[in-house]
This record gives C-alpha cells, sequence and structure tokens, in this order.
C-alpha cells in the first residue's frame, strides 16, 4: 500500500474506509472495511453486475454483459480520491476505486472507465479537457409519502418561500446552517466548491466548481451530491438532484463548461492572435451533431424529460449562440485565453462521469470529422423543440442508432446502459399516476 496513503490514515486516526464506486445510475457501490484489512487486501472484489442496477434496485438480463457466472471484478484505489468523511460520527476515509478485470484491463461497463476511455483519445493528440460544473438542486421539507408532492423547507423566519427568488441573498440566508456546515464539509471533503447562488425555484440552489481536469471533477461531484444530502438530512430537510422535482418550478441543471488544452497548457479554441480556431466551430458543430443521440446520457431518467420543456429554463434545442441561455450550446463572453462552451442540456440528475464523456464525446467527434455548424443564433432559440428527445423511450433509440457514440463510448457499455433504461422506462409505464386515477376513473 503506499506510503502517503498509509501515513493519511495513521494521522487521521482513521478507524474504517469507505471503498466506493459508481454503477450506471451513479449511486455509490462498495463496501466499508476496517482499516487493517483495507491496508492488507489493497483493493475489493465486486460482482460485475452491480454496475447494471436500475435506479429501483432491477437488473436487465445481465448474461451479455458479464457472463453466466456473474464473475468479480477487481477494484483498485485511485489514491488520488483519498478523503476523510467530514459528517461520519468516527474517524473514516474514503477513496473512490477503478474497476479491472483480473487481466487488469478496465472494465468497460463502469462509468469511470467510459469517461477514462474518452480522456484517453484527447491525450492521444496531446489534448487535455478543463471543465467546470454548474449544479442546480433543490432544499425541500421532509416526507414520508411519495404520493404527496414536494414543498419548500421553512427557513428561518418559519414560512416556506412563495415565490420566486433569483440571486436572493436573504432567500440563502434563510438556510444560514445549512450553508455554513455544508461550506465546512466541502472544504474537509476537498471538494474545490466555487460559488453558492440562489436559483429561480423556491429553495433551488447552484452550486459553481472551480475549473478543472474532468476526471477530477466527475470524482468531486459524484461525492458532492451525497455531501449535500447527508448535510440536509442533519438539519431536519431534504435535498434533491431531481432534475424536475416540482410541477410549477423550473428544473435543475449540471450545465457543463469545456475547453480543452493543448500539451502547453494553450486554450486550442482560440489562435496565436486571440480569434476563435477552426477547432472551436468544429467542437460547437460536434455538440450540435451528436448531442440528440447522447441525450440518454444527459436526460437518463423518465422525470429528466419533464425539465427539457419550453419556457422553462431548460434547452429543448442543440442550436447555439453568443451568451445566449435560451440555446442548448452556449458561448459565455471571455477573453481568447478562457474561450469556452456550455453544454446546458444536462439535467443534475446525470452520472457524473458519464455526462462528462457525453459531451466530450460529442465535441471530440466533431473536431475528429472537421465538422462545420450552423450560423450563431441571436434571438431567442424558444420556438426550436423538436431536436431533442421527447421521452427516455425515443432517447434509448436515438442513442442505440448512433454508431459513432458507441464506438467511443464502448459499444458493450452502450447496449448495456441502454438495456438497464429500458428496464427502468418498463417499471415506470406499469404506474398508473393519480392525473389517471382523477381524471379517468369516473369520467371515461
Amino acid at each position: 500500500m503506499d506510503q502517503v496513503m498509509m501515513d493519511f490514515l495513521r494521522e487521521r486516526n482513521i478507524h474504517e474506509v469507505e471503498c466506493v464506486i459508481a454503477d450506471m445510475t451513479g449511486i455509490a457501490r462498495g463496501k466499508i472495511l476496517p482499516k487493517d484489512l483495507f491496508l492488507s487486501e489493497g483493493e475489493m472484489r465486486l460482482p460485475k453486475s452491480v454496475l447494471l442496477n436500475t435506479v429501483n434496485g432491477e437488473q436487465p438480463n445481465n448474461l451479455p454483459y458479464v457472463g453466466a457466472t456473474d464473475p468479480d471484478m477487481i477494484c483498485k484505489p485511485d489514491l488520488a480520491t483519498l478523503r476523510q468523511v467530514p459528517w461520519a460520527a468516527e474517524n473514516v476515509a474514503l477513496v473512490i476505486h477503478d474497476c479491472q478485470n483480473f487481466d487488469g484491463s478496465p472494465v468497460g461497463l463502469s462509468p469511470r472507465a467510459v469517461l477514462r476511455r474518452v480522456l484517453a483519445l484527447y491525450a492521444a493528440r496531446g489534448w487535455q479537457p478543463v471543465v467546470a460544473p454548474e449544479m442546480e438542486f433543490y432544499l425541500v421539507a421532509r416526507s414520508s409519502n411519495p404520493h404527496e408532492p414536494l414543498a419548500p423547507p421553512l427557513g428561518r423566519s418559519g414560512k416556506p418561500e412563495s415565490g420566486r427568488q433569483s440571486y436572493s441573498i436573504d432567500a440563502v440566508n434563510d438556510f444560514d446552517p445549512f450553508f455554513l456546515e455544508l461550506s465546512t464539509f466541502c472544504k474537509q471533503h476537498d471538494l474545490g466548491v466555487e460559488t453558492l447562488i440562489h436559483e429561480a425555484g423556491a429553495g433551488q440552489m447552484e452550486i459553481n466548481f472551480t475549473h478543472g481536469e474532468a476526471l477530477e471533477l466527475a470524482d468531486r461531484v459524484f461525492l458532492f451530491k451525497r455531501a449535500v444530502r447527508e448535510t440536509a438530512l442533519r438539519h431536519g430537510i431534504f435535498a434533491t438532484f431531481m432534475a424536475k422535482p416540482m410541477e410549477t418550478e423550473p428544473g435543475s441543471a449540471m450545465h457543463i463548461h469545456q475547453s480543452v488544452l493543448d500539451k502547453d497548457g494553450n486554450n486550442i479554441f482560440s489562435t496565436e492572435t486571440g480569434e476563435a480556431s477552426a477547432l472551436f466551430f468544429n467542437y460547437i458543430a460536434g455538440l450540435e451533431r451528436y448531442t440528440s443521440a447522447a441525450t440518454l446520457l444527459l436526460a437518463p431518467h423518465v422525470n429528466s424529460y419533464r425539465r427539457l420543456s419550453r419556457f422553462m429554463s431548460a434547452p429543448t434545442n442543440v442550436h447555439w449562440g453568443y451568451d445566449n441561455r435560451t440555446c442548448g450550446i452556449r458561448v459565455p463572453n471571455s477573453n481568447p485565453r478562457n474561450r469556452r462552451v456550455e453544454n446546458r442540456v444536462p439535467g443534475v440528475d446525470v452520472n457524473p462521469y458519464l455526462a462528462m464523456a457525453a459531451t466530450l464525446a460529442c465535441g471530440y467527434l466533431g473536431m475528429l470529422e472537421g465538422l462545420q455548424p450552423s450560423d450563431p443564433t441571436y434571438g431567442s432559440a424558444e420556438h426550436v423543440h423538436d431536436q431533442l428527445p421527447r421521452n427516455l423511450e425515443d432517447a434509448i433509440m436515438r442513442l442505440r442508432e448512433c454508431k459513432p457514440l458507441s464506438e467511443i463510448l464502448g459499444e458493450l457499455f452502450v447496449q448495456a446502459f441502454c438495456e438497464v433504461k429500458e428496464l427502468e422506462f418498463a417499471t415506470y409505464s406499469r404506474v398508473i399516476s393519480s392525473w389517471e386515477r382523477e381524471h379517468l376513473m369516473l369520467l371515461v
């Protein structure tokens, strides 16, 4: 075991280690090991089928993906992800693991391996993507009845928010104890959180991350979601990363800002004279061409498509424009060094590894194929609402039919991910909603 890790555990008097991986949904799976066992083993083993769980805990027929015997995979700790868990009652550490076959090759079903696969394509050309996610989420009142609509929690005033409070400082201050503890946890957890704002919805917040390398940011987002939920529970409320948790409120996104550096650290989206480069426009064209097919990875649940609706601060198109928030692809105002593209399609309910992999794959294909973008949109693009899938079933079909994305992400992974989502959709489709009972039971 690495000496740095041994020193970390000893200096902090760590008793247990949470050994975690992310499954396809983005849920943390793994084992909690006593420190001594963790140090002696140096790795953990889990069934490959763990990666194939739906969000409600079912699995499709996994025979084509893991084999008839449901074999183990070896999970190796990535020492760069070692952290202390700040909210644990005892001294507990956490480390994210990479999934490997017994011959040392990556398990292609692992979301972290999918992102590594895409980043390796960039690295082969001397490129390094830089990303910065913006994460929206809701604070809601605790409820044990899933049939009741969610509601904003009570703040220090003793009253729930009754209207939109975009960028309100007072609305954020209503939950000062929660945010003070969350800020402390994020610092102790080394998550690199940068900015907090109140978003448009009642109880909706947004956290921005400092920009960085894509795998590191995906790890931080993965851990951040858990930190927010744990902190909320400590304060008697819930935090939800559903894409559309409340009927009349805006949805929650995870906008991803992205640029690409060369081996010398120069932004390849800008020329030496500061103009937008050909690769910049190729990248945008790749997002235009392939985001529709990649939407299943950016909107992975039935609820995701309730967010992607017109006039609700969410894109329904893959148009692009300069500082135009009605477009699915926005180019923020910036200097040449910081020239970047913002993909506004992903919801906050994504698996961060897969969302990062998907948007970077789209841009990569644009550069690889030398694609040319459409003209930028200068007015509102709200009228364009037929370019993205309308529901989960449509998104599954589009991803299945996109061979270029399958080749980049891994054909076996794409097949398995689509099967997981087909099972989720089938399970959801059996549910009889309250709307159906209200409007159909006695009237048809």
